[in-house]
C-alpha cells in the first residue's frame, strides 16, 4: 500500500486534465497502485461534474451553491476500495517502452546509479529518466534547481524524508537535500520528471555540476 502520495492540487490538476504528459504518466501509475488517491480523484470528478451540471441549469452562482454540492457528495454512497495491486502488463510505461524494465539499455551513470532517458518521447521540456539504483547501493546527495517528482517502480529507497517503497509518489524541490539509498534485496527502479538539472551536494561530486543538464 502506498504511504506517500500527490498533494490535493496535483490531484485536482491531473482531474482537470492540465498536467504535463509526464506528469499525469506519474499520476496515472501511483493511481493505479492507490486507493486512497483513487478515492480522492473520485470526489474531485464528482465535484468537477456536479459544478459543471449546476453551472448549465442557472446563469448565476447562489449563495448556498458550494453547500449544495458538498451536500450531493457527502449523500452518495463510498465506492467500495478497488485492489491495490493492478497487473503489470497493464502499465502504460511497459506499454510506451515496449519492453521490460530490466531488458532496457541502461546507462550507467555513477557506480551505484543506472539511467534510460525517455525525454525524446514526450513534449516539453521536462527531463523524464528512469533511474536504478542497484540493491544497498547510494545515489549521490543532491538538491535541486527546480523540483522533481518521483514514482517508486520497483524496490524501495530510503532517506531523510523516510521509506518510498513501490508506488509510491514524492515532489521535492531546492528546499531538499538528499541521499537516496536503495534497501537491500531488489534494485530500486523509479520514474523521474524533472523541470530542471539537478544539484550536486557532495564534497566531491558537486565538481561535476557544470556539466548536469
Amino acid at each position: 500500500m502506498s504511504t506517500h502520495h500527490p498533494d490535493e492540487v496535483l490531484l485536482m490538476e491531473y482531474s482537470a486534465g492540465t498536467l504535463s504528459e509526464p506528469m499525469a504518466l506519474c499520476m496515472r501509475m501511483h493511481l493505479d497502485r492507490c486507493s486512497h488517491c483513487r478515492g480522492q480523484l473520485d470526489m474531485l470528478n464528482s465535484l468537477g461534474a456536479i459544478m459543471l451540471d449546476h453551472s448549465k441549469q442557472a446563469s448565476r452562482v447562489s449563495d448556498d451553491l458550494f453547500d449544495n454540492i458538498v451536500a450531493q457528495i457527502d449523500s452518495e454512497p463510498a465506492a467500495p476500495e478497488a485492489a491495490e495491486e493492478q497487473p503489470s502488463h497493464d502499465s502504460p510505461l511497459e506499454r510506451l517502452l515496449g519492453s521490460d524494465l530490466n531488458e532496457l539499455p541502461w546507462k550507467r551513470q555513477l557506480a551505484d546509479v543506472s539511467v534510460y532517458d525517455l525525454s525524446d518521447r514526450f513534449p516539453g521540456e521536462e527531463r523524464v529518466t528512469l533511474q536504478k539504483l542497484c540493491a544497498g547501493g547510494r545515489a549521490p546527495s543532491h538538491s535541486h534547481h527546480g523540483s522533481e517528482a518521483t514514482l517508486v517502480l520497483t524496490g524501495a529507497f530510503a532517506d531523510a524524508n523516510g521509506v518510498f517503497s513501490k508506488g509510491d509518489f514524492v515532489i521535492l524541490d531546492h528546499h531538499h537535500d538528499h541521499q537516496p539509498v536503495a534497501l537491500h534485496g531488489e534494485d530500486c527502479i523509479t520514474l523521474s520528471v524533472m523541470d530542471a538539472p539537478v544539484k550536486l551536494t557532495g564534497r566531491l561530486t558537486r565538481l561535476l555540476n557544470p556539466f548536469i543538464r
